[in-house]
């Protein structure tokens, strides 16, 4: 039987969580929070046993998630400032 990852790109908790870290996080903490996730999310699906290029897919699909979310998230904040 062959098992289907989740879409990283669809676990929005996780996007959420990882664009509101890095909208706090600046410089090289942001670059140690980034490496520490994407490490642990690789060694995560190689554990449920990911072939590499699935993993690097994967990977992709999950920094596009979270760069869309901060893009909106920036926007959210300009649209209060505005509006405010």
């Amino acid at each position: 039987m062959t098992l289907l990852q989740f879409p990283a790109d669809r676990r929005s908790a996780d996007v959420k969580r990882c664009a509101e870290a890095l909208l706090r996080l600046h410089g090289e903490q942001a670059n140690r929070f980034w490496r520490s996730e994407m490490a642990g999310f690789a060694a995560a699906l190689k554990a449920q046993g990911a072939a590499d290029e699935e993993i690097s897919r994967q990977a992709g699909l999950f920094m596009h998630a979270v760069q869309m979310q901060l893009q909106s998230d920036c926007l959210d904040d300009e649209t209060s400032l505005v509006a405010g």
